[in-house]
């Protein structure tokens, strides 16, 4: 990790607790560090954070011992706020960082609190159209918000509220328009023989996709990586970084009905449902590939053709990235049913087809399933909307926006990592520099 110095600025970021918390916020550190920031990510216990945190490069991992306010357990999250808060408390009195940003959820309040005693810039970003419990309590307290959705703004009362968009990694990528949304083959390689496919999978360091034109691999390429057919029409199921046990059943009780389709399957459980859900495929002798979790959903969402899957806010901004048309199925027992409104948001511009659990018989999923893999005038029309939603941008303007907040705090930083400002006097004066990337909000925006 980038050491914190006299010309290096310490940022925290709490982003545990589900992947929709801790990818943006892995997005925005990764910006930050390119920008010579030294970064501490804060997280939870849970394996979801535990094991997605594993790739972070550069970054300090600290793991709070805070728990979500659910079931009416009000002693024990008091008891584990505090106990975050000391923790942070301790981790900040020996490096006190020079901003904090909190990425929502239930990791989020105790290291901005801890923070600002000593003297920290604090932010927020709030993914979704509804702001959760954590970020609307925390707002007042911030000198910036960013969201994801523009109708989220008025629902925050911090002092200054921008729309950035829900940051994503880099490596979500579409190529063109997208490769994840045609069946796809290697260029060239149409009937290439399975040796020829492990010479190329072969030339990967790492075991990962070779370049491609873009840096971004064709659809065949990442499900010949998953262990998927190169060349079947894909369909990814997908719950969130926790699965989904509503989701999950759903899909079983319409394989029936889609048995004799020649498609594949990327089946995304969660630990739970995985070998009962592995049980179904291999009874029906369907092409399936069932995981617990994957932590490269780029290779997922890149092997995809369409999509079913629930409406976090994190996964909703990598599809928008991906081009992958989707069915939306909201978590029904969501905060404030903010699944269901963000769904609706990307329906009502047609980035996404939106079917409410309570009404997806199996007749409903397969007919909306059909019309995604088999229909190239509804995904062409798909992808053209979820460019709209797409703020490739979102990490960066946060991270600048963070950074400039600190050398406007009078904290030195290496010449590098400031913009270029208009005029010499910004910098005596200490305004800080022109935000970057405002063209890039302002299209957003407009979505």
């Amino acid at each position: 990790m980038t050491e914190a110095g006299v010309n290096t600025p310490f940022v925290a970021i709490a982003c545990g607790g589900t992947g929709g918390h801790l990818f943006p916020g892995l997005a925005v550190a990764e910006q930050l560090t390119r920008r010579g920031g030294a970064v501490a990510l804060l997280i939870s216990t849970k394996d979801v954070d535990q094991q997605a945190v594993q790739s972070a490069r550069d970054m300090e991992i600290v793991t709070l011992p805070a728990v979500a306010l659910q079931n009416r357990n009000y002693l024990s999250f008091a008891r584990r706020f505090w106990q975050s808060w000391r923790a942070s408390r301790n981790i900040f009195k020996a490096r006190p960082p020079q901003a904090v940003l909190a990425m929502g959820g239930f990791t989020s309040a105790a290291p901005v609190l801890a923070a600002k005693t000593y003297g920290a810039q604090a932010f927020l970003h709030e993914a979704n159209t509804v702001p959760g419990r954590a970020n609307r309590w925390l707002a007042r307290f911030v000198d910036e918000a960013f969201v994801g959705f523009p109708q989220a703004a008025g629902r925050l009362k911090a002092r200054k509220v921008t729309a950035t968009g829900t940051p994503v990694r880099p490596q979500f990528v579409a190529a063109g328009v997208s490769p994840a949304v045609e069946p796809g083959i290697l260029p060239g390689e149409a009937n290439a023989s399975d040796s020829r496919r492990a010479e190329i999978l072969g030339n990967v360091p790492g075991g990962r996709m070779p370049p491609f034109t873009a840096g971004v691999p064709p659809a065949a390429t990442c499900r010949a990586t998953l262990g998927l057919e190169p060349n079947l029409p894909t369909v990814l199921v997908m719950g969130g970084s926790q699965g989904a046990s509503g989701l999950n059943e759903m899909i079983l009780s319409v394989l029936p009905l889609l048995a004799e389709k020649n498609w594949q399957w990327l089946h995304l459980t969660g630990a739970k449902d995985h070998e009962k859900v592995k049980a179904a495929y291999a009874t029906r002798g369907l092409k399936a590939v069932v995981k617990p979790f994957l932590a490269e959903m780029d290779l997922a969402l890149g092997a995809a053709t369409a999509a079913v899957s629930r409406a976090g806010a994190s996964s909703l901004a990598e599809i928008a990235a991906m081009r992958l048309p989707s069915l939306l199925v909201p978590f029904p027992a969501a905060a404030d049913n903010h699944q269901f409104h963000n769904a609706r948001a990307f329906a009502a511009t047609g980035a996404a087809h939106l079917l409410e659990q309570k009404g997806a018989t199996p007749e409903k999923v397969a007919a909306a399933a059909a019309a995604l893999v088999e229909d190239e005038t509804v995904r062409s029309q798909m992808r053209t909307a979820l460019a709209r939603w797409h703020a490739p941008k979102a990490a960066e303007q946060i991270a600048e926006s963070i950074l400039s907040a600190c050398w406007s705090s009078s904290f030195s930083l290496p010449a590098r990592t400031v913009p270029p400002c208009e005029t010499e006097r910004q910098r005596t004066r200490g305004q800080g520099c022109p935000r970057p990337n405002q063209g890039e909000q302002e299209h957003f925006s407009a979505a």
